[in-house]
């Protein structure tokens, strides 16, 4: 390869480098924040901590916080504190909910959570990476739908992952243990069934519009003997069809059954007034 060659290269790498570096200049500069697509509640968020006398230390760690319902179907519920090192860990604009929700005939229990990010995009990220985390293996991921009727019909994407676990007994016994995650991704006027999708809709309104959507991880999880794995689903979709409507803003009643966005020159979806 010639000198001159090697040259005009460099030249134009070095001219992309910067084009690059002025466009991400000029996003950032015009970035505004979207809607969050949950319900946010000046209502505070507790947060937990280890202590050293082997008592949790409880504190509040927010004054505000994303709704869940206290009552879904047959399930009661309690609200779960954020760990602290969760706390310390995501960026600070993050908000959060957090409940664990009972069925009151049967003790069948689902964990749910609402992750929900500020201006900081680092407070979303792949769902896989905390159950590996945690000690539980991924056996299998599928798209999935589940069918919501309320504020208006229609299919919410979900990821679904079956997954196991170890519990070791009094005896020293290992027993396999599994669960079945639900995730999806929820914004001002979008829903993402995974990761990608989310990514690409966040790339993709950047550009266009300069505007930086809130998104919002939400999932649910449920524990339950090997074999029992669809049942476990079974539940978790009719829990889910009837929790989100309660905290979730997408669709609104006057949007598009797919949940992107309200119809040209209709009025927005509002939550109530002691909301943001």
């Amino acid at each position: 390869m010639r000198i001159g060659q090697v040259t005009l290269m460099v030249g134009v790498g070095l001219g992309l480098m910067v084009a690059t570096g002025f466009f991400l200049g000029r996003l950032a500069t015009r970035q505004r924040l979207g809607p969050p697509g949950v319900r946010v509640v000046n209502e505070p968020l507790e947060g937990i901590e280890p202590n050293a006398n082997g008592s949790p230390r409880i504190f509040v760690a927010a004054t505000q916080s994303v709704y869940l319902p206290t009552q879904v179907l047959e399930y009661a519920s309690v609200p779960v504190p954020v760990e602290k090192i969760v706390l310390d860990w995501l960026p600070k604009d993050t908000t959060y909910g957090q409940r664990l929700y009972t069925a009151t005939n049967d003790g069948f229990q689902i964990s749910t959570t609402v992750v929900l990010m500020g201006r900081d995009r680092t407070s979303i990220h792949q769902p896989e990476y905390c159950l590996l985390g945690s000690g539980w293996r991924i056996t299998e991921t599928a798209r999935d739908t589940i069918p919501v009727q309320e504020p208006i019909p229609y299919q919410l994407p979900v990821s679904k992952l079956l997954t196991i676990n170890y519990h070791r007994t009094s005896r020293g016994a290992l027993v396999p243990v599994r669960g079945v995650f639900v995730y999806w991704f929820v914004a001002g006027d979008q829903v993402a069934g995974d990761h990608l999708k989310r990514m690409w809709h966040l790339a993709w309104d950047m550009m266009r519009t300069g505007v930086l959507q809130r998104w919002a991880y939400v999932s649910c999880f449920a524990i339950c003997r090997p074999g029992e794995e669809q049942a476990t689903w079974a539940r978790i979709k009719q829990f889910v069809a009837a929790a989100v409507p309660q905290f979730q803003l997408v669709p609104a009643a006057e949007a598009s059954p797919m949940g992107h966005g309200p119809p040209a020159g209709s009025a927005r979806h509002l939550p109530p007034k002691d909301e943001l």
